[in-house]
């Protein structure tokens, strides 16, 4: 008889294995991102699952950058376009447009919203910016800026979704 495999327990061990797989070897492994036609790098830990866009329930008075609420396995994540949140235009809409889920640790149902999702980016050879911390350049001079996705979860602004 086979195992039967929960898909959130698969996801879940899939996510686990490839943060323990960011950390060998002092490795730091990113997450890479487009907001707004720009480069950005989410840690691996502060995601707990990307999905593709689902279908989106609207929330009255709220900001323009609160897309919505999804349902996800039976929970509800207010999805915050982050194109739109800074100020960039908003995602496009397009089937290329992806949901980070914010790690659980963090304790909030909230969901990003980014153009497309390039897959994990290993910085460890790419020259970072001296005067700005949170810059960094590719083998290819390509500039990625790193998302802090906790100082975002800290920011009044994003907390107060209600105009």
């Amino acid at each position: 008889m086979s195992k039967r495999v929960n898909l959130r327990e698969f996801q879940q061990n899939l996510s686990n294995r490839m943060h323990d797989k960011s950390r060998m070897g002092g490795r730091l492994s990113m997450l890479g991102v487009e907001i707004a036609g720009q480069n950005y790098l989410v840690e691996m830990t502060d995601v707990s699952e990307v999905l593709s866009m689902p279908s989106l329930t609207p929330v009255p008075l709220t900001k323009p950058w609160l897309r919505g609420v999804a349902n996800v396995r039976g929970n509800l994540y207010c999805v915050a376009d982050m194109a739109a949140y800074m100020q960039q235009g908003t995602a496009s809409g397009a089937i290329s447009n992806r949901l980070l889920l914010v790690a659980e640790r963090y304790a909030f149902n909230a969901a990003l919203l980014v153009e497309r999702v390039f897959g994990l980016r290993d910085t460890s050879r790419w020259r970072r910016d001296e005067k700005q911390a949170d810059l960094y350049a590719d083998e290819q001079n390509v500039v990625w800026r790193k998302l802090d996705l906790i100082g975002l979860l800290g920011q009044p602004e994003f907390l107060q979704i209600g105009v």
